[in-house]
């Protein structure tokens, strides 16, 4: 048996995210905060379990790393964003996504990190964005947080290596999920422009990208960041 542990799983990217590893075979932990419903149904349609516990609360994620037991894959898929100026974001709102991008990948991978060493085997997926690589106006904070995953995967990629654990990420461009569902068909387009490829990122893509990178076929891949946003960054 493989458990993977998936946080923020009941959104449009991390739904996607379990139901391909349901369908690659692992025994899946749904992690949600508020998204309860959701997160029972797709538990209840991949045979998986939904976990309710906030990433960025640390005495909540040590508690239901313990609960779960073994957990071979940690998809840190869970965040946030803001668009706004910079010099509008209020202390209360850049440290929501600075609590939840970054220091929740750090909170769930330093939960799950001592079982993978004792068994000498594990995979941890990093969720980034492409705004991690090269920075969004308007939008800052959200890529410090997502370039902070950038680093902290590329550090901890070298440190865990020798216990057999890889750490790598996925970085998606622009994918159509409830998150940007407040576009205008204007601004879908003139964003589609700016695609060399000419169509919009699908959870399923991100997915995919996971899938590989917690398959056999990455045995000799960690601390690489693979972009996935049709050409958008380069």
């Amino acid at each position: 048996m493989k458990y993977a542990l998936v946080t923020g799983g009941a959104g449009g990217i991390g739904e996607a995210i379990c139901r391909q590893l349901a369908a690659d075979g692992y025994t899946l932990y749904i992690n949600y905060a508020h998204s309860k419903e959701k997160a029972e149904r797709i538990a209840s349609e991949t045979g998986g379990t939904a976990v309710c516990f906030d990433v960025s609360h640390n005495t909540e994620v040590i508690s239901a790393v313990t609960e779960i037991g073994r957990i071979d894959l940690l998809v840190n898929n869970a965040g946030v964003s803001e668009i706004e100026l910079f010099t509008d974001t209020s202390e209360k709102s850049a440290n929501r996504i600075l609590d939840i991008n970054l220091r929740g990948t750090m909170n769930c991978t330093r939960a799950v990190l001592p079982e993978m060493i004792k068994f000498k085997s594990g995979n941890i997926i990093n969720i980034s964005s492409m705004w991690g690589q090269c920075g969004a106006s308007c939008e800052v904070d959200y890529s410090a947080s997502k370039a902070g995953v950038i680093g902290f995967t590329k550090a901890l990629a070298k440190e865990v290596a020798p216990s057999g654990i890889r750490v790598n990420c996925v970085s998606p461009g622009f994918i159509m999920t409830e998150m940007n569902a407040h576009f205008s068909e204007e601004d879908l387009e003139l964003i589609k422009e700016d695609i060399p490829l000419g169509i919009f990122g699908q959870p399923r893509h991100i997915a995919d990208a996971v899938s590989f990178l917690a398959s056999g076929r990455a045995e000799y891949i960690t601390g690489q960041i693979l972009a996935v946003n049709g050409g958008m960054v380069i």
